[in-house]
Parts: C-alpha cells; sequence; structure tokens
C-alpha cells in the first residue's frame, strides 16, 4: 500500500507486453483498465502496449476486435473520444509461448525505444509462466527494469506453488514479482485500512472483547460459462478461499502495520496467515462445507447443473461452493470464528465483510426474541462499494421498542468530484509505479496453500461427493448448519 494513497501522479514511461492479449482477462478487464487510466490522463503519453497473442492475425484486425469487443463495454461518449488515442499506443504481435523466434521479434521491438519500465503481465495459463520466464531470460528482457506480473491461481498446492517461484526467482528478484489479487485494489479494500486505523472510534472495539464473529462473502451469480475445462481443474477453494478470501481475512484481522509501506503492510498479513488455527484432516468434514450447484434458476430463467456444463465431466467432484470456520490463534482475536464462503450460481452476485459486535450484556429496552445483535459493520465490495454501520434506536411513537437504523457511506457519493477507479485500473498504475504493498508476497502465498493443504488431502482421500445446492440459492443447507451449531447465522438470513 506504499505511497497508494497519491495516485495522482502519472506513470514513468513505459512498455506493458500483455500475454494472452486475445483472451477473456484481457478484453474484459485489463484493456478497459488500461483504457480507464489512459483517459484519465495517467498514463505517460509514450507509454506502449504490447498485445501478444498466438493467434496469426495482423495489427489491423486486432484492434478491430478489440473496437466490436472493448469499446461498446465502455462509458458513454467520453470514450469514445479518448478511444483511438488508445488504440495508437497498441502494438499487436504475435508470440508464441513455445516458439522462440516470436520472444526475438518481441526483444528487437522493447529494446529499440528502451523505455523507464517494461511491464510483462502474464494473463496466461499458469503451465506457461516458466517457459515465458526463460525465453525473457534468453533475449535479455529481465533486467532491473522489468516487472512481472503473475495471475492467479499459481500452482495447485503448495509444492507446485513453489516450484513455479522458484523458477520465477531464478530470472527476477522479488521486488520486481507483482503477484496480483485484484481485491486488494477495490476502494471498499482500502477503506477498509483508513476505517481502522485512520479514526479512534473502531480500533479499541476490533478485538475479541467486542467482536462475535465475521463473516466474509464472495458469492457469484454466474456459473463457470466458457471456463468448463479451466474451472473443473481448479475449483472454488485453489480460485477463491486460497488467495482472495484469505487475504480479505487478512485486512480485517491484522495488527495495525508500523508505516504504510508495502513490507509493514505485508508482514502483518503474514502474521495472520501463520496465526490461523490450522484444520487437521480429520476436522475438515465439521468445519468445511464443500458444495456443488445443480440445475435451478438465475435472473429467472433455467440453468443447467455444474455437471451439465461444457467442458465438465458428468461424474466431476469440483466444489463450486466453499465455507469454512476459521480461528486465529492471537491474543486480539482467539475464540472469534472468522466465516469465509464463495460459490457459483449464488442468490445475487456480492462481496461482503460483516463484523458482528457483541450485544449489549443486559438490554433495558424490549426486543423481538432472536433478534440480531444490534451493531454490526458491513463492508460492501461489490456490486456497490458502500460501509454501513448497523445499531439499534428507538422506535417512533408510544413505545420504547428498538428499531434498527443505520449509517451509510457510500463511497461512489461520498467524494462525488472524485473519479473512482476499478480495482486492475489501480493494480496496473500500481505496478507502472512501481508499489508492491497491493500485491502477494511469496512467503504470504506460501503460508495461505499450507493453511488449504489439509483441506485439500481430506477432499482428494474421501469418497463423500460434494453436497448439491440449486442454482439461484444461498448455497448447501450445510452451510447454514455451520453457523447454527455456534448459534449464529449468515449474514442475509437474520
Amino acid at each position: 500500500m506504499m505511497d497508494s494513497h497519491n495516485t495522482g501522479a502519472q506513470a514513468p514511461e513505459f512498455d506493458f507486453i500483455l500475454f494472452g492479449a486475445t483472451g477473456d482477462l484481457a478484453r474484459r478487464k485489463l484493456l478497459p483498465a488500461l483504457f480507464d487510466a489512459h483517459a484519465a490522463g495517467s498514463l505517460h503519453p509514450r507509454g506502449r502496449i504490447i498485445a501478444l497473442g498466438s493467434q496469426p492475425i495482423e495489427h489491423e484486425a486486432y484492434l478491430a476486435m478489440l473496437d466490436a469487443e472493448v469499446l461498446p463495454a465502455l462509458a458513454g461518449n467520453a470514450a469514445a473520444s479518448a478511444w483511438q488515442g488508445f488504440l495508437d499506443r497498441i502494438v499487436y504481435l504475435q508470440v508464441d509461448a513455445t516458439v522462440e523466434s516470436g520472444f526475438d521479434a518481441l526483444a528487437e521491438l522493447v529494446k529499440a525505444r528502451a523505455a523507464a519500465v517494461v511491464v510483462f503481465y502474464l494473463a496466461t495459463a499458469p503451465h506457461l509462466f516458466v517457459t515465458i520466464c526463460e525465453q525473457l531470460a534468453r533475449v535479455g528482457l529481465t533486467g532491473q527494469r522489468s516487472r512481472i506480473v503473475l495471475e492467479k491461481p499459481l500452482g495447485h498446492d503448495l509444492a507446485s506453488s513453489e516450484a513455479i517461484n522458484a523458477e520465477v526467482a531464478r530470472h527476477f528478484a522479488e521486488d520486481q514479482i507483482y503477484r496480483i489479487d485484484h481485491y486488494l485494489g477495490k476502494e471498499s479494500v482500502q477503506n477498509l485500512m483508513a476505517v481502522r486505523f485512520g479514526n479512534v472510534l473502531f480500533e479499541p472495539l476490533w478485538r475479541r472483547e467486542w467482536v462475535r464473529d465475521v463473516q466474509i462473502t464472495i458469492a457469484e451469480e454466474l456459473g463457470v460459462e466458457r471456463r468448463g475445462n479451466f474451472y473443473d481443474r481448479i475449483g472454488a477453494l485453489r480460485d477463491m478461499v486460497q488467495n482472495h478470501l484469505l487475504q480479505l481475512l487478512c485486512m480485517v484481522a491484522m495488527e495495525p502495520p508500523t508505516s504504510l509501506s508495502e513490507d509493514a503492510i505485508r508482514d502483518e498479513k503474514l502474521k495472520i496467515l501463520k496465526a490461523l488455527k490450522p484444520i487437521r484432516t480429520e476436522e475438515v468434514a465439521e468445519k468445511v462445507v464443500r458444495g456443488q450447484y445443480c440445475r435451478g434458476a438465475a435472473g429467472g430463467d433455467p440453468v443447467p447443473g455444474y455437471s451439465n456444463e461444457p467442458g465438465i465431466a458428468p461424474d466431476s467432484r469440483t466444489e463450486t461452493f466453499v465455507a469454512i470456520r476459521a480461528e486465529i490463534a492471537n491474543w486480539r482475536w482467539a475464540g472469534v470464528p472468522f466465516y469465509l464462503r464463495t460459490g457459483k450460481r449464488m442468490q445475487s452476485r456480492v462481496a461482503e465483510i460483516v463484523i458482528h459486535f457483541n450485544d449489549v450484556p443486559y438490554s433495558l429496552f424490549p426486543r423481538p426474541l432472536g433478534a440480531a445483535p444490534g451493531n454490526r459493520l458491513v463492508i460492501t465490495l461489490q456490486p456497490e462499494e458502500s460501509i454501513r454501520l448497523y445499531f439499534l434506536t428507538k422506535q417512533p411513537g408510544d413505545t420504547q421498542a428498538l428499531l434498527p437504523a443505520s449509517l451509510d457511506l457510500q463511497l461512489n457519493s461520498a467524494a462525488p468530484r472524485v473519479r473512482r477507479i476499478g480495482a486492475y485500473e489501480r493494480l496496473l498504475l500500481d505496478v507502472i509505479r512501481g508499489r508492491l504493498g497491493l500485491f502477494v508476497r511469496r512467503d504470504e502465498q506460501a503460508q495461505a496453500w499450507r493453511w488449504v493443504a489439509p483441506i485439500l488431502k481430506a477432499w482428494e482421500n474421501t469418497t463423500a461427493p460434494p453436497k448439491l445446492y440449486t442454482a439461484g440459492t444461498w448455497g448447501p443447507a450445510a452451510s447454514s448448519a455451520l453457523l447454527s451449531r455456534d448459534g449464529l447465522a449468515w449474514h442475509e438470513e437474520m
């Protein structure tokens, strides 16, 4: 997070080299994010985007594809007026990661200009990471001005992740490696740090004495879409829990860092990952719910079950839903349950962090039987970013009954004259500017893999299939039971 508040400075001159430039991630997220930075004047005028793909298409054909598939998703007339200038930055080059000659042509193109910063973004399958790094080293493109961005999932377990990291580290120093987790770039996650450490109000309450439980949810309405072949080898635990959810947990639970420098923040996150109580293999059935969606409805339309999706084996046991009861073994959080949940084909698209505070020890006012605690902080990451504090107030009229109320901070309207920037835009600018604070360090990643390893092992050794849940619901009934054993419920069930 080092200097991430100072995002107004223009990025230095750069070459942004995008591997996988014809892929879904590049078209839906990366190129729109770079365009937004371009339209806002955040990119150096001589910044160049070198789009690499294995498809044998001409430069003009690639730009035509962007006209057809990227431009329509951008916002309004302002986008159209800036679009041509953005296209002028782009050079398309056919590079197959398994063919050396393409890298020779890339090196010639990059070295001809010698930009101040060279960014390599690997929006490719992880098994290509090592080959790409070897080829970049062979053609002399791994020097100090180079930075490399690695997309998740980095491996499928601790051993494979460490093997990839070790090979990448042969060619790039740790301060050149940017392991991206786009949730860390969201404005509301940044605001979580500000709320915690910029105000005296919450810090005395942010501990086991006052917090009853913490819930972190990332729910998606979509199914696997066109990613069936990829997703069936990964599953929700690797795709979402090992990275996004654990990173959000760290942001909630970490101790105040000594500064906003990159390593001060990442050191505190690592302490939380190390303090997570291991879930032993024999405890997995009790503390972890594994689910898979079956046919149901999404947006009012019928949708198939996971096993009937394209690219999915009919007998697949890959999980599309995970819920976990976790605990942190330190003085601040001992005994407080942290519930993590993620799933596809859920009832709605939402990502949120909910901190439930303890109830008052004795209530003077009438309250409905079984009512939820009055005080909770809800940090919504998507679809709209907001922070909402719930409390109780007196119901109007001739009564002493309490009424739930809330204080809302709608982040989109809190500073209406300040342009909001998306998570990918923030992170890509941070890469170009050399800011590592919002990226995952190698030891963080390794510790996260260590923590999920017993869960993976238990699932590999069991014959029990994932618990089915109907598409368009909040997941298997066992997910609610996970909390009800503690006398609790998910936020939306209260």
